[in-house]
């Protein structure tokens, strides 16, 4: 089962205890997510999406009586008029059923069981909700602006997609809608990759300079080879020759280290001084030598 299914199973049974919140839902479901129209006097409202069709006999129950026509229903949520005209389902839902903050929560819960999905967050991160009207995204996007989180809108052939791309946002906004199972086990994932990413990081920062300190080593080893064989380490003042002998011995021991092998001991500092002199020293060798 993917996590998008999770997600949507878990805000399936999410009921706010206001009946104003109950309504504010119920017009996300029906507006989203279900067919109304006429078959001559009579209304009915039709969805062939199952977690919406429970979630809709469910506000029902809680909101109506569950013998209450079809009008009363349809005009509690504006989308039937006094006077039996039906509003548009492609116009934006009533704005006075979304008042309050909570009756907000309860539109985006409804609105992402019907136009929602979401990746699986082990791969990527991205929550997204598919709309057939523009005015629909647009009032989406509006909502979930309230509540400091923000989304954008593409045009995907002839949809309109408000998505997310970002955890932090996407957590958010499963905390709005109530998804709180799929918060934690969202954040958790979040968590282990950030360690796994940090650790990977560190790896690679390792790998980085011990990749530095081998080249460098190399280098050095190259240039006292170089002066060996072309001037004479004999040539050389005692401190450097000391020098150059000890990183001949010991080719793989870090400055830190060489220091410690010369007597006196010096730090890493003046190591690092010499061997800059022997390749110094190396490199005029070998200005010389091209000129001749």
């Amino acid at each position: 089962m993917s996590f998008s299914t999770n997600v949507k199973e878990e805000l399936e049974v999410v009921v706010s205890g206001s009946r104003h919140c109950q309504i504010a839902e119920l017009a996300a479901v029906i507006h989203f997510g279900c067919e109304v129209g006429k078959r001559g006097e009579e209304i009915g409202i039709i969805s062939e999406n199952l977690l919406v069709s429970r979630k809709y006999f469910t506000l029902i129950k809680k909101t109506f009586m569950i013998n209450t026509v079809t009008e009363k229903i349809l005009q509690a949520v504006k989308v039937l008029d006094e006077h039996g005209k039906i509003h548009p389902l492609k116009e934006e839902i009533a704005p006075v059923l979304l008042k309050n903050s909570c009756c907000k929560r309860a539109f985006l819960r409804g609105a992402f069981l019907c136009l929602g999905s979401m990746s699986n967050p082990q791969k990527s991160y991205h929550l997204e909700f598919v709309c057939e009207y523009e005015p629909w995204a647009l009032q989406i996007q509006q909502t979930t602006a309230g509540f400091g989180i923000e989304t954008k809108i593409i045009r995907r052939k002839k949809y309109y997609v408000v998505y997310l791309k970002e955890g932090a946002g996407i957590v958010d906004l499963l905390n709005v809608m109530g998804a709180h199972r799929a918060l934690m086990e969202l954040e958790s994932l979040r968590v282990e990759k950030e360690v796994r990413n940090s650790i990977n990081r560190q790896v690679n920062c390792e790998a980085a300079n011990i990749t530095k300190t081998v080249k460098a080593a190399n280098k050095q080893i190259e240039d006292i080879e170089y002066l060996k064989k072309y001037y004479g380490l004999s040539n050389l003042p005692e401190g450097l020759k000391q020098m150059a002998e000890v990183r001949l011995e010991h080719p793989d021991s870090a400055l830190a280290e060489l220091g410690g092998y010369l007597n006196p001991p010096v730090g890493k500092s003046g190591v690092n001084h010499r061997l800059r002199k022997l390749g110094d020293l190396a490199e005029k060798i070998k200005d010389k030598e091209e000129k001749l």
